[in-house]
């Protein structure tokens, strides 16, 4: 066993596919299954589950990944520090971001590093803000920005930016030309909320608390796994919903949606840059820190233009 194999088994894992994981590390799917069949000998046990559509980790495949996740993120650091030994910001860095840095902020700060450093091999995680800040825990990433406070002890955050969550209505909708709705307005109304774990959620359900509600006191009618999920549905009538205003940017500046405040509700939230206390980051990781910092934006574009 070596980690070229363990590399290629993540692949299997984060594709559900031996034909795409081969596309990804440049091999066929023939080479592919040879080196997981290694695998399953090597540990006389079943890895993944080969179904009609898609290849699953079992019990112990999936206990199997997170330890190869950490012994490849183990792997970039040494080859960090050997670069950072020799003079040069090179090697791999994967970033991890909750949904709305993770898919609004980051990857133009992600473009300009990459300019900076060429040599730098960068990818970003994209996962609610406790899945990345569980896999900062757990040694599969070194640094993530998420959009909720952690209370993790072994975890450090910092704040890069302020964000505010604003409740997102279509065009058409009638309280479109609004600049605010009362709480009680809006308990009345279809909603749709994202899944527990999500950054966005957990502001939500701060602000709602504070007001001694529950979700019981509001017309839920979905439940979504993803903001780009909810935002179609916002515009194909489904219900309105509270979003990060970053979600919401282009609609917002082309007039297909509107975004109200909730009287009474406290919707502003930060993102925080979020790293294990106690582990010394590699000198790309540092590199990326110092870039983020020096090139986030304070706010949001359009936070400055909502009514306040």
């Amino acid at each position: 066993m070596d980690l070229w194999q363990l590399h290629i088994y993540s692949k299997v894992v984060e594709h559900r596919s031996f034909s795409k994981a081969g596309g990804a590390v440049h091999l066929s799917q023939p080479t592919v299954s040879s080196h997981i069949k290694y695998l399953e000998d090597h540990f006389n046990c079943r890895l993944v589950d080969r179904l009609s559509r898609e290849v699953l980790p079992t019990r112990a495949g999936e206990l199997l990944y997170q330890y190869a996740q950490r012994l490849l993120a183990l792997k970039g650091e040494m080859e960090n520090a050997m670069a950072e030994f020799l003079g040069c910001i090179k090697g791999p860095l994967v970033i991890g971001g909750s949904t709305i840095p993770g898919g609004y902020l980051l990857p133009s700060i992600v473009g300009g590093f990459k300019k900076a450093f060429p040599d730098v091999q960068l990818r970003l995680r994209i996962g609610d803000s406790a899945e990345i800040t569980r896999a900062i825990v757990d040694g599969e990433l070194e640094v993530g920005v998420v959009g909720a406070r952690t209370s993790d002890p072994r975890l450090q955050q910092s704040k890069i930016m302020d964000d505010a969550l604003r409740l997102v209505v279509p065009a058409q909708h009638p309280w479109a030309g609004r600049s605010q709705v009362d709480l009680e307005d809006l308990r009345c109304m279809p909603l749709i909320i994202r899944e527990a774990g999500s950054g966005t959620m957990e502001t939500i359900q701060r602000a709602i608390t504070v007001k001694g509600l529950t979700w019981g006191a509001f017309n839920i009618v979905a439940e979504m796994g993803s903001t780009e999920a909810i935002r179609q549905g916002i515009k194909a009538g489904i219900g309105l919903s509270i979003l990060s205003v970053l979600a919401v940017e282009d609609e917002l500046r082309d007039g297909t949606l509107s975004a109200l405040n909730v009287g009474g509700l406290e919707l502003e939230r930060s993102f925080y840059l979020t790293h294990q206390r106690n582990r010394t980051l590699s000198p790309i990781c540092q590199s990326f820190m110092a870039y983020l910092a020096a090139h986030s934006p304070r706010r949001p574009v359009h936070l400055g233009n909502l009514p306040c």
